[in-house]
């Protein structure tokens, strides 16, 4: 399996920060926000299948937010390639 290098900026990790802050979040946006956010300036850090799979839901569920949906956008971006 290739390694994916790609890292999460500093604008997703506030918004992936601001996910986990808030209180009114579901488990599966503040799992890919987790993920999103130990993978700033980490390019040797990959999200797991786990995390890929709550970013997927995260990003097909309307109720959403822009913010957690920017998280989970990156996290499933560096998820490992196949």
């Amino acid at each position: 399996m290739a390694t994916n290098k790609k890292v999460t900026s500093a604008t997703v990790a506030t918004n992936a920060s601001k996910t986990l802050a808030s209180t009114s979040t579901g488990v599966k946006s503040k799992t890919a926000a987790a993920s999103a956010l130990s993978q700033t300036k980490a390019p040797n850090k990959q999200t797991s299948a786990k995390a890929a799979s709550a970013a997927s839901k995260v990003l097909q569920d309307g109720r959403s937010s822009k913010q957690s949906k920017s998280a989970a956008g990156s996290a499933l971006a560096q998820a490992k390639k196949k």
